[in-house]
């Protein structure tokens, strides 16, 4: 089973963020000072994302990503399938007008 630990809110200065447990540095002392992102995946989850220098596991981690993004889309839909909206033809012409200029890198 994977390692749990509670968190709690923190304000430094004008910031807030969550505070980890001791135990997390010490369970995990490679990333007490790592840094990276966390996604709002509904109200009461979040998914933090950690850059790492390990290039190799990119595209391993953003099919997991993806992977839970998918997922959750999919429990919503099932919770609240009158909240589905159809894609219209609509819809697709406006975004191709928001996506005609975007270049890919």
């Amino acid at each position: 089973m994977a390692a749990k630990y509670r968190i709690t809110h923190a304000k430094v200065g004008n910031q807030d963020g969550f505070r980890l447990p001791r135990a997390f540095s010490k369970d995990y002392p490679q990333l007490a000072n790592a840094s990276g992102y966390i996604e709002v995946l509904s109200d009461n989850t979040l998914l933090v994302r950690l850059d790492t220098d390990n290039v190799d596991n990119a595209d391993e981690t953003e099919g997991i990503m993806m992977s839970l993004f998918l997922d959750f889309l999919m429990k919503e839909a099932m919770k609240n399938p009158n909240t589905l909206v159809p894609y219209t033809e609509e819809m697709s012409n406006e975004m191709d007008d928001l996506l005609k200029d975007v270049m890919l890198d």
